[in-house]
């Protein structure tokens, strides 16, 4: 079941957009030029499995790090509220937001990630 998200009243939108808005703009620009992006965190296992999932399938990508696990994690938390995923790495395809290494590795196995790069 589908839950819909509740009206956002305008003072509240405004502060969302503009919660660490140049972090935002950094990974929309990348997404909006880049085949993929990873956005990921130093030290956190799905990050480095979404990374090694592209290389052993020899998928050109950008990796964008922000902190470690107890560092970074105010700043990053205006990308969760931008794409609406409470976890990292966050895998872009061509625009798309796709999920995690798990949803990435679901999409390789599937072979939907080469229809969707192909495309």
């Amino acid at each position: 079941m589908t839950v819909p998200r509740p009206p956002i009243h305008p003072a509240i939108a405004a502060a969302q957009e503009s919660f660490n808005a140049d972090l935002v703009d950094e990974v929309a620009k990348a997404v909006a030029s880049e085949q993929v992006v990873v956005v990921g965190v130093s030290g956190l296992q799905p990050g480095t499995r979404a990374r090694r999932l592209l290389d052993e399938q020899k998928i050109a990508y950008r990796y964008l790090q922000y902190g470690s696990y107890f560092s970074g994690w105010r700043r990053r938390l205006a990308l969760k509220i931008w794409v609406g995923w409470p976890t990292f790495p966050l895998v872009f395809v061509k625009g798309t937001f796709v999920g995690g290494a798990s949803d990435l590795q679901k999409l390789i196995e599937s072979g939907e990630l080469k229809t969707l790069l192909a495309a």
